[in-house]
């Protein structure tokens, strides 16, 4: 059962609140329907519900509040608008992430394309999805985690009858099966056609909460909708004939040539348009809204217990990823982008290889990395920040995380399988673009240009924390900034604005040397290395000491402490 008591949402400048001590039931096996106007309060109580929104009140989900559930994804399915996610993910890539979000096995994607008729659109991309599959995958989302609740907001808005036959079956058969369903409407015929209980907000208020056939008696009424291009002098006719019977019959002139007749028949104005030669074009008995929304006696309205406080209700972080790596490795390998820009990146690398072997005079660890001394960094280095900063950045602008869009989690479980994630992809196009310009060098000059160079391993060492370097880089400054253009910012203001300023603070001779500092360590520490690892040990001191090692160490230092900063402030608010 989904109780809420006392839903309030936080007011607003020189306006009530959104939703005002709203207090409902939606029990198991029913279909509920919250309906209300737009601008009703409707999706405000739902994100209250979700703890989306701050304000006061509790909604307790079999029980108990969300927060204190340890997997929400089992117990509550939402959709609320379009589907998040990258554009250019496919509908199976989209669902296998989500299993990740959820923490259940990817099996469970196959199994849900199934039951909302997606299997056949399963290699579809989400940017070529119409409005009805676009829900259909809302929807398969939602019942990833098997839940028992469902919250959802408006899940047949735009949706053809048949779609809409759909979608109510298959949420009828979530009730029947124990399911508790809570769903927005903003239409009251489809409320009460589709719901067993109706509940209706107007201002954010609790107007009514009702049985559906109950619903339907006291707020809908039957009417007669007529169609003909004799509009008016039908509707005069028809009004004259119910004075002259002394019947009490209301005639609304709607859109065009259509009539709304209330308090007769189909036979009765039938009979009228034929004795007076009027065409018809349509003729249907159909439920009316009445209009003004009716107020349910006050005992028969849902109340919190006498003096209970309803709780501050405060915005709650989105969890991560219950499998933060799995999710990760499928995010980043999801998108066609991923293998776009690592082909571009090792097409350019080796045409600038290239290049720079016809003069002669660049030294082969520059050759080999493609780094001329015009640009910044190499191809490789900008490549790896870019997909550091891809990682977070296309987080925020297509949230595959949250219910509540452009909120992307601060958790250092999800931040620990980015960098893992982003560094293996920056070894690896560090690793290929070696190769590559290697082959390509051969195969245009020779094998006599190639060669290993001396303190081969040192300078492996050094072009693999530079990589990764930019890309950690680009990664953290598009997490702080939330922006995709950020991180590749900082990636670029190491070697141009970092570097630069370093070179000026360290200028002058050196007094002092660090010599034998392994051996100093080593009398401090309190494990014995082997002797052997002192070579390791002087290599990272000469990485650190090269101007775009210390450079990329000063700005990670800086980024991490600023992303930990950002993270706490944002859970204060919260």
């Amino acid at each position: 059962m989904l109780q809420a008591i006392g839903l309030t949402s936080a007011p607003r400048r020189d306006l009530p609140p959104a939703v005002d001590d709203l207090t409902f039931e939606a029990r198991p096996g029913q279909l509920t329907a919250l309906l209300g106007a737009p601008g009703s309060g409707r999706t405000t109580a739902l994100r209250l519900m979700l703890e989306l929104e701050p304000g006061r009140g509790v909604t307790y989900f079999r029980g108990r509040p969300l927060h204190e559930l340890a997997h929400p994804a089992h117990e509550v399915g939402t959709l609320l608008g379009d589907v998040p996610g990258h554009p250019a993910r496919t509908v199976r890539g989209q669902l296998k992430l989500m299993c990740a979000v959820a923490g259940v096995p990817v099996s469970r994607a196959e199994e849900m394309l199934e039951v909302v008729g997606l299997s056949g659109l399963a290699d579809q991309r989400l940017g070529t999805l119409s409005l009805g599959m676009d829900r259909r995958l809302g929807l398969a989302a939602a019942l990833l985690g098997d839940p028992h609740t469902l919250l959802l907001d408006e899940p047949a808005e735009g949706l053809s009858p048949r779609e809409n036959a759909w979608l109510h079956g298959l949420l009828r058969g979530h009730a029947e099966h124990g399911g508790t369903v809570l769903c927005t409407f903003a239409d009251p015929k489809e409320a009460a056609r589709l719901a067993d209980r109706v509940v209706t907000i107007d201002g954010g208020r609790l107007v009514a909460d009702q049985d559906a056939g109950e619903f339907a008696r006291t707020r809908l009424r039957p009417r007669v909708a007529v169609v003909t291009p004799h509009a008016a002098r039908l509707g005069a006719l028809v009004s004259r004939e119910a004075r002259a019977a002394h019947r009490s019959v209301e005639v609304v002139a709607e859109d065009g040539n259509h009539l709304s007749v209330y308090g007769s028949s189909c036979a009765e104005i039938g009979e009228t348009a034929f004795r007076n030669g009027v065409l018809l074009h349509q003729l249907a008995d159909e439920i009316g809204d009445t209009g003004p929304s009716v107020t349910v006696p006050p005992q028969e309205r849902t109340s919190p217990p006498p003096g209970s406080h309803p709780p501050p209700l405060t915005r709650r972080p989105t969890r991560a990823p219950l499998r933060p790596l799995r999710y990760e490795l499928r995010r980043f390998l999801g998108v066609r982008t991923t293998f776009l820009l690592a082909a571009g990146v090792l097409a350019l690398s080796s045409f600038l290889a290239v290049l720079l072997a016809r003069s002669g005079h660049t030294p082969q660890p520059r050759l080999l990395a493609a780094w001329p001394g015009l640009l910044p960094l190499p191809p490789a280095a900008l490549g790896a920040g870019l997909f550091g900063a891809l990682a977070f950045g296309d987080e925020y602008r297509y949230p595959a995380l949250a219910a509540d869009r452009g909120t992307v989690p601060r958790r250092l479980g999800l931040l620990g399988a980015k960098l893992v994630v982003t560094a293996a992809a920056a070894l690896v196009i560090a690793a290929l673009a070696v190769a590559v310009d290697y082959e390509a060098l051969r195969l245009v000059y020779g094998a006599g240009v190639t060669g290993q160079p001396q303190e081969w391993l040192g300078l492996s060492a050094g072009w693999a924390g530079l990589t990764v370097g930019c890309a950690w880089a680009g990664l953290l400054a598009a997490g702080i900034f939330r922006a995709t253009t950020a991180g590749l910012a900082a990636v670029l203001a190491v070697p141009v604005v970092v570097v630069p300023l370093l070179k000026k603070a360290v200028d002058g001779r050196s007094v002092r040397s660090v010599a034998g500092l392994p051996d100093r360590l080593r009398d401090l520490a309190w494990v014995r290395w082997p002797h052997a690892l002192d070579h390791w040990l002087i290599a990272v001191l000469h990485l650190v000491a090269e101007p775009v090692g210390a450079a990329l160490a000063l700005s990670l230092t800086v980024l991490i402490c600023a992303y930990l900063v950002t993270g706490l402030r944002a859970r204060a608010r919260w």
